[in-house]
């Protein structure tokens, strides 16, 4: 390998997914016996492939579903295993809070970036300090955390795994995350830290409800280095109509390195789903997360769920495709690849 860093694809081999287990004093605390199924969903398909770290300020649930997860697992004879790290947390959203693993010629490097809730609108400050209690309970064995100045979600960048990241310029360049920084120094930062070669801007794109400021991985995603799976919105009369047929435009004038057009999979377009107060919310079958042998796709109990299943299948044939029921999440505006963040292969050990 060369000395340049790489950001590993999502499909690259993993050791585990980290989990930020919801607790009572969080926004969820109405929500607990809806939500928490969700999370173990979650967590038993994954140990079915690979190793799961939780962590939870809640010492007591934190032991209890550590116990109950793994005797489970040893019962079935699975390969992964769960590590439990109680540590305090302001939300569950471990995709932006949560580590981002580089690959480099003396072994994986997890980058500790900034986080601010998405411009500073919700609490934060024990979200942002969640790696480093990761890190101090040794969770990443010996490979070093480096803290980088610079506010930066995981859900907001995509890569390729060959040095090129999707991204929007409607997140990384709102001025509430880094404001003294523009797309120039941005690149200069994601190159240096992530090893990206190449950028690419989509300046269109959003879902209602969003509170992330367009993150890429609500609207589109790398499949392959060739392929990218998108959000399409079919219906003229739907608000999204627009902006999701110019983000449809823009990815269709993307190219690969060597020139040649990315080939694209439009995703299925959920019916609308709004909460008690008739907010829309942000339901998104781009929100998958690619494990070990398998992809977790969120469904929302609406009737194209079993097309998304269909198209996911179409796009990954090779791995298992394990639909979760994500609809409780969506009311905090959120879904499945939100609340988890992959660690690649060589970081956990168990």
């Amino acid at each position: 390998m060369s000395s340049k860093r790489v950001l590993p694809a999502e499909w690259a081999p993993q050791s585990a997914v980290l989990l930020t287990w919801p607790h009572p004093g969080t926004d969820w605390a109405s929500v607990m016996p809806e939500v928490e199924p969700v999370f173990l969903a979650i967590a038993k398909a994954t140990l079915r492939f690979e190793h799961l770290i939780i962590s939870c300020e809640y010492v007591a649930r934190l032991q209890e579903l550590g116990g109950e997860l793994n005797t489970w697992a040893e019962d079935n004879q699975l390969p992964g295993r769960v590590i439990t790290v109680p540590a305090p947390a302001n939300d569950t959203w471990a995709r932006d809070h949560g580590p981002i693993t580089v690959a480099t010629e003396d072994g994986p490097t997890l980058i500790d970036f900034k986080f601010n809730a998405w411009g500073g609108k919700f609490n934060w400050e024990k979200d942002n300090a969640l790696n480093m209690h990761l890190a101090g309970a040794r969770v990443f064995g010996k490979h070093p955390m480096q803290t980088v100045d610079f506010v930066l979600e995981g859900g907001s960048i995509e890569s390729d795994g060959e040095g090129t990241i999707l991204t929007t310029s409607e997140c990384l360049l709102t001025p509430s995350r880094n404001p003294t920084m523009d797309r120039t120094s941005i690149e200069q930062l994601l190159t240096e830290m992530l090893g990206a070669d190449r950028i690419l801007w989509l300046n269109h794109g959003y879902l209602a409800g969003d509170d992330t400021d367009s993150h890429i991985d609500t609207l589109a995603r790398f499949c392959a280095p060739d392929h990218i799976c998108y959000v399409a919105c079919p219906d003229v009369a739907d608000e999204h109509y627009s902006a999701l047929a110019a983000m449809e435009e823009e990815l269709q004038g993307f190219c690969q390195k060597d020139g040649t057009p990315y080939k694209l999979t439009a995703l299925p377009w959920p019916d609308a789903i709004f909460d008690e107060d008739g907010e829309r919310l942000p339901a998104t079958y781009a929100n998958f997360l690619i494990i070990n042998g398998a992809v977790l796709l969120p469904t929302y109990e609406v009737p194209q769920d079993q097309e998304a299943i269909r198209v996911m299948g179409d796009i990954f044939p090779d791995r298992e495709i394990i639909p979760i029921n994500c609809r409780p999440l969506i009311h905090q505006h959120g879904s499945l690849h939100c609340v988890t963040m992959q660690v690649p292969a060589g970081v956990v050990e168990v």
